[in-house]
Parts: C-alpha cells; structure tokens; sequence
C-alpha cells in the first residue's frame, strides 16, 4: 500500500493495521492509534541484560546468549523492573514496512515523565528507534528504569511509533527555553525523590505526588541541577501544533554536555489548538557537575513537518491526558 508523503494520521494507522503492515498475536486495545502514532505494548517476558546492545545484522534472539542475558522475568501477573537495570521486552507489535515507508519510536510522555529510559530494537538495525523501509519482524523495547523501579504488565504501553511516508521534510522549527518564574503555587517544576516505592505503571492517578515528589520553588529565576538528578520542568513558550502538522523535540546543542532536556519527543497534531494552549514539559537530568540554568535559557527545538493525511481524532478530542498542560506530572500521580 502506498500514502502521500508525510506522517501518517490515525484512520491510515487503521488502514495499515488492516492491511498488515502493524500486526499483532492479540487484539488491538482501545484508544491504542493516537492521532500520528500507535503506541507499542509490552509483551510477557523480559529479559535482564548485562548490557545494551544493538544486533548490528543479526537477529535479536541471536544476540540473546548467556554471555549477555542474566535471568528471564515473566510479565504475566506483573513483575517489577528494578531501577538502574537494563531489560530487553519483546513487544506485541510487529511490523511490515512496504517501500517508502519507514517508522521512528518514541517514549510516550508519561514514560518519560516517570525518568524510565526507553528505546526501540528491531532485527537487524544498527541503530536505536529507526526501522527502514522493506522491514518485516518483530519489535523490542530496551527498558531501563532511571529513578523509580516500576511494576510491569503485558498491555503496558511505554513507547509510541510513528509511521513517515517518503523524506523527511521538515517544513520550519520552532525554538523554546525553559520557565523558571513561578508557575503554581510558587512552583518551577519538581524533583524526584531517590528510593521511592514502586510505580505501577497501570495505575493512573494511583499515585501521590509526595511521595515521589520534592517541590522546587523558584529563586531569582535560576535553578542549580544537581548531577544525576532528574526534574519536571516547562517551557517558557506555549506549543500549538496545527492540525495539519505533526513535531518532534529536538535539542538545539547535543554539545551541551551538562544536562538533558527531554526523552519523550513526539507532539501530536491539534496540541494546543482550540483556545486550550499548552506548555512543552521537559524531563531534565543533570550530568557531571552542578549545572546553572537560568530563567529563558534555550533548551530545545520543535521541528514540525507535514501530515500526510488530516488526523481524523486530533490530539485533545479522544483520551488526552496533557492538553491545556501547564506543569504537569505524568497520568499516573493524583
């Protein structure tokens, strides 16, 4: 099957599955086509690694020897993911790539709000998140819990795909900063708290922020990042994503060095739009040595680029979690 250039909608999402090009050993679940994406669902197992790994020409089950995999867990009444370990999920999707079609994946937002670093493996590829054209295998998901160990289940959806019909055509950027003046209640965003108890990540709005959470406050329009700490913040600048236009974040000096702005990437078509404008949250982690940002400091770019079809549900009509968003935590903390 053949699409017009640019990123796939959601009813072509729908014609892809019905045609074979996305398909699955189990029925798809509701609301699991987004607007631009299909979210990705873990499977039964998962596999404790000593390391990661790219198969580079090899299949994924090739790689999986002794010499790398430590224990297998089973996911079929639920299994915690310890924080600080590398697991490797066989999803329930696969894929079938026609020509001219590639597909690049994503943590969705709430993964990368709760600081679990997710990547995408496929059979073969020499790199993370990209499947080429002419694809056809399975799918897995490297997995690695950066601050709370979490509860997993097969069904969790912890990352996204999105489907892009010929090149990437990027139609203009947009370059944001971060907000370091005082949002709510005299908030600029929030650090996680270190040995926390478990997130189950089925569990929306199962969670008290306090016990995950410490508030950070702001002063003087500055914010030292502690190395190796993570924290909610928001952009200064509210995102509208029209509906004919789906974007991705993209950092505006991957040279920084000194900390990381965002793991969850993709802005869906109708962000924003309708009077309901919305702030980008940013996921940011300190790296080596304590790091000044100021209030306005650039941090990242939107690179948008056209959708190939118009999105027949655009994000905020159907089971949007983070429209209208100001500093906002993930779905699962009440």
């Amino acid at each position: 099957m053949s699409f017009p250039d640019g990123i796939l909608a959601d009813h072509q999402i729908e014609a892809a599955i019905a045609e074979g090009m996305v398909r699955s050993d189990t029925p798809f679940a509701p609301l699991q086509v987004q607007p631009a994406s299909i979210d990705l669902r873990l499977g039964t197992k998962a596999y404790r690694l000593r390391a990661s790994f790219l198969p580079n020409g090899r299949t994924v089950e090739e790689c999986l020897t002794d010499d790398i995999v430590m224990h297998t867990v089973d996911l079929s009444n639920g299994a915690v993911l310890e924080t600080g370990c590398v697991y490797l999920v066989p999803l329930q999707e696969y894929v079938s790539l026609p020509e001219g079609v590639t597909a690049t994946a994503n943590p969705k937002s709430s993964t990368g709000r709760i600081d679990v670093f997710v990547r995408l493996i496929a059979d073969g590829v020499s790199r993370f998140d990209g499947i080429p054209e002419g694809y056809d295998g399975p799918l897995y998901a490297e997995v690695s819990p950066r601050t709370y160990s979490v509860l997993a289940r097969p069904g969790d959806r912890l990352l996204q795909m999105r489907f892009r019909s010929g090149e990437h055509t990027p139609t203009n950027s947009l370059d944001f900063s971060i907000h370091l003046e005082p949002l709510q209640d005299g908030l600029i965003g929030y650090r996680a708290r270190r040995h926390a108890r478990v997130l189950d990540l089925s569990k929306v709005g199962g969670h008290r922020i306090d016990d995950y959470w410490e508030p950070v406050f702001a002063r003087n329009g500055r914010l030292i990042l502690d190395p190796d700490e993570f924290y909610i913040l928001a952009s200064k600048e509210f995102v509208t994503i029209p509906v004919d236009r789906a974007a991705e974040m993209a950092p505006i000096a991957p040279d920084l060095g000194e900390f990381r702005a965002h793991y969850a990437c993709f802005f869906d078509p109708g962000f924003g739009c309708d009077g309901v404008s919305g702030r980008a949250v940013l996921e940011v982690r300190g790296r080596d040595v304590p790091f000044i940002l100021e209030h306005g400091q650039p941090v990242g770019r939107l690179v948008f680029e056209p959708m190939s079809a118009l999105p027949r549900a655009p994000y905020g009509t159907e089971g949007s979690n983070y429209q209208g968003q100001g500093l906002k935590l993930s779905k699962h903390f009440a």
